[in-house]
């Protein structure tokens, strides 16, 4: 571990106090099990001061700008052999046998989306004795025996053409989409779509015709339909109308902390009748009061005990972030508005530089290295080791098996004929 990974393990270890005993059998259990985060990041690498300050001074524009921090941070692990070494050190203290990768861009653009899909497809190709991209949810167990990690991509959206010409034409991108390799996708991010209201609107009107439609044809390729983002209604009309298991892959529970990212218990209930899971965030301001390890796993117990641990998962909604010396955090770029995307009303995010949401008990104690004691903390509520099994991966496992259409790629379920 490097030292700014044993400082959060230590943070987290602090606030939990778990015996030796609990320790031992959490860590032991965690490492052996199939671990999956049902939403988050691969580690980032942080940017190149001195490149983007020559794009800016050469007058890139906003997307440019955004373009290139991006693409430094997801492939900046292939560029540096400190970065590479701090990368698979934080992959080994998580843990982690597969992450949900977000690998497309808040949006219904299908080129846009494609961005980051090139990228992380980038990182699996050059880190091939690394990697292993899940295209079939047996995948995810291949890497375990292989001591490799999966990593299988979603989306933030779903690709529309937006020429409206016909509902069946406005969806095809949904098929390209699954052949490409991704497995899950936000109906909604935070706006409202042509196929529902996103959790940042007012109105709270549901989801849409298209919606169903594209619900359908999610159903029909394969693809896991996430109402992480969507609004309440369209939360529930969605869970109710799919004929697959639903997700809300990071997310929380309303009953312990009131927050439109959160999903009240009426929308968790028709997530977990529909065979699905919420997976619960580790965003501080969404968690609640505290935003510690110890709220994270309040929401995973309310949830698991009120409607069954088979409907709960962990889907961090992070990323670690590697450092080099010498390498500035940040650059100024062009000034731009808001992003559309981003609709976030008041009160909903903290303040710029609030100090009451930047305490590092909050923030590191809920690091994406520190996985082990979110299955420690596990341990010490008294889960059994079958049930922190599905919490902590399985349950991502079965309801990628129950989306993948088998029927339609026989080898897929039999590689040997």
């Amino acid at each position: 571990m490097t030292a700014r990974i044993r400082k959060y393990h230590q943070i987290a270890r602090s606030l939990l106090k778990p015996s030796q005993k609990e320790l031992e059998h959490g860590f032991q259990l965690h490492y052996n099990s199939l671990v999956v985060d049902a939403y988050g990041f691969s580690p980032h690498a942080s940017v190149d001061a001195e490149r983007l300050k020559k794009i800016v001074a050469e007058g890139c524009s906003a997307i440019e700008y955004h373009d290139a921090v991006e693409e430094m941070i997801m492939t900046g692990c292939l560029s540096h052999p400190k970065w590479q070494a701090e990368f698979k050190a934080a992959w080994e203290a998580s843990g982690l046998t597969c992450l949900m990768q977000n690998a497309g861009e808040e949006g219904q653009e299908p080129l846009r989306m494609l961005k980051r899909f090139a990228r992380y497809t980038l990182l699996v190709e050059l880190m091939r004795d690394f990697w292993v991209k899940v295209c079939v949810p047996e995948d995810i167990s291949q890497a375990k025996k292989q001591n490799r990690r999966g990593l299988c991509f979603t989306c933030n959206g779903v690709p529309l053409t937006q020429s409206w010409n016909s509902v069946e034409e406005e969806l095809a991108y949904l098929r390209v989409f699954f052949q490409l390799g991704c497995r899950m996708m936000h109906l909604t991010y935070n706006r409202r779509n042509m196929l529902g209201d996103g959790c940042g609107e007012k109105s709270n009107a549901g989801l849409s015709d298209l919606g169903q439609a594209a619900i359908r044809e999610m159903n029909r390729v394969g693809i896991i339909v996430d109402v992480a983002h969507c609004g309440w209604q369209t939360s529930l009309q969605a869970a109710k109308f799919s004929c697959k298991p639903v997700v809300a892959s990071h997310s929380g529970a309303c009953g312990v902390n009131l927050h439109l990212r959160n999903k009240p218990d009426e929308v968790i209930k028709a997530i977990a009748d529909s065979g699905g899971y919420i997976g619960v965030c580790a965003i501080p301001y969404f968690l609640g009061s505290k935003g510690d390890i110890t709220a994270f796993l309040d929401h995973i117990d309310y949830i698991a005990k009120k409607f069954g641990p088979d409907c709960v998962a962990i889907g961090t909604d992070r990323a670690y972030v590697c450092q080099l010396e010498g390498r500035e955090k940040t650059v100024a770029g062009p000034a731009s508005r808001s992003r559309f995307q981003a609709l976030w009303p008041e009160a909903s995010l903290p303040k710029e530089n609030d100090p009451d949401w930047e305490k590092e008990e909050q923030m590191g104690s809920l690091d994406w290295t520190c996985w082990p004691y979110f299955t420690v903390g596990l341990v010490q509520r008294g889960y059994s080791d079958q049930d922190i099994q599905k919490i902590i991966g399985l349950n991502v496992l079965r309801v990628l098996k129950a989306n993948f259409p088998y029927e339609k790629y026989l080898l897929a379920n039999n590689p040997d004929g």
